[in-house]
């Protein structure tokens, strides 16, 4: 291969376009191709590095072959040289596409043990694989770690650390570590706040999670997303006041709200029995040019029919009816629950009827 590469167009390869080579290959799947790269750089006067063999390593535990990645960092120590933190990553991530978290975490002791410091990828792949199989208290652990060694986690990271902490019951936790975060001059985002007050509003804790709200609108800017989440919280618990005053404020931030925000606040008044204020907001969210959509319509209308409502529940069919957005499925769902309530629904059908055969 290099034989010819050099006779016919005069370059002489040396160990960087080697491992480029090596690496092309490797992506793909072609790790015999590399190994045969590998084997001709002696002859050609060119000794292979670490990066080499790491790279025909992760070409390995991309095909899932983990007994040949093992293999080759045996090469690796055979030879002499010090694995960095890349090439342990490497053989960790192997373990984990295998399932097999236990000999990752093997692999992670012995790189300490040899003096090796992980790297924000190595901490990246290992908490990722905490979260995925659960174990929030060791994920946890090494996110403490990662920040004490003065390493930024990446926003998805945190997520999936406070998810799986919040999943496990430990709401407190993720708390705590949404505040250290903080105290480490990693501003929590506005995914990493949101996942909390999200989970915050679950577990019941709504002043806790308007509290949180509050200390990160002192350094940041909430996105609808995060506004969405707290409103639809308070919404969950009754707080409709509350939720009211929050979509103001949201609003004088020039957050327009959008399908999602006007079905929160509809869906929160018709549980708490006061769907006629649910129209209020259908006809505001029509007055500020933003498209209803199935689930506003049947949330209302559901609301309606449980409060007895006849009349509203006959002009909001006829609005759903006007929209263009109701499929077969919607139209099945509104009959149903018509006919299954027909003392508060015989007006709605009769029209819907009229307006269907037109």
């Amino acid at each position: 291969m290099f034989k010819n590469s050099r006779d016919k167009f005069k370059v002489i390869p040396n160990v960087f376009t080697c491992n480029i080579l090596i690496k092309a290959l490797c992506k793909k799947n072609d790790v015999e191709g590399a190994i045969r790269v590998l084997d001709e750089m002696p002859s050609m006067g060119m000794v292979p590095n670490v990066v080499t063999y790491t790279t025909v390593l992760g070409g390995y535990v991309w095909r899932g072959d983990i007994e040949s990645a093992k293999r080759v960092f045996g090469e690796i120590l055979d030879r002499g040289w010090v694995p960095d933190a890349t090439t342990y990553t490497v053989l960790m991530d192997g373990y984990i596409k295998l399932g097999r978290l236990i000999d990752a975490v093997k692999v992670m002791d012995d790189m300490e043990e040899n003096g090796v410091e992980p790297n924000d990828v190595t901490y990246g792949v290992m908490i990722e694989a905490f979260c995925k199989g659960k174990k929030s208290g060791e994920a946890r652990n090494l996110l403490d770690d990662m920040l004490e060694r003065e390493y930024v986690p990446s926003s998805a990271l945190c997520c999936k650390v406070i998810d799986v902490l919040c999943e496990e019951g430990k709401v407190d936790d993720a708390c705590v570590l949404w505040r250290r975060l903080l105290r480490k001059n990693c501003m929590p985002d506005n995914a990493i706040s949101s996942t909390l007050i999200h989970w915050l509003c679950k577990d019941g804790k709504i002043q806790e999670a308007k509290k949180l709200f509050n200390e990160f609108q002192k350094g940041s800017i909430p996105s609808m997303l995060t506004y969405n989440t707290l409103i639809a919280g308070m919404c969950e618990c009754g707080e409709l006041t509350e939720a009211g005053k929050l979509w103001d404020d949201m609003v004088e931030k020039e957050h327009e709200p959008n399908a999602f925000t006007y079905n929160i606040l509809i869906n929160g008044f018709c549980k708490t029995g006061s769907a006629k204020e649910g129209i209020r907001i259908l006809e505001e969210m029509l007055d500020k040019g933003c498209s209803p959509n199935k689930l506003t319509f049947s949330s209302l209308i559901e609301g309606l029919i449980e409060s007895g409502n006849a009349g509203d529940v006959a002009k909001v069919v006829l609005m759903a009816v006007s929209s263009g957005v109701i499929d077969n499925d919607s139209w099945l769902f509104f009959v149903n629950r018509i006919v299954n309530n027909l003392d508060s629904g015989a007006t709605a059908l009769d029209r819907l009827l009229v307006e269907n055969a037109t």
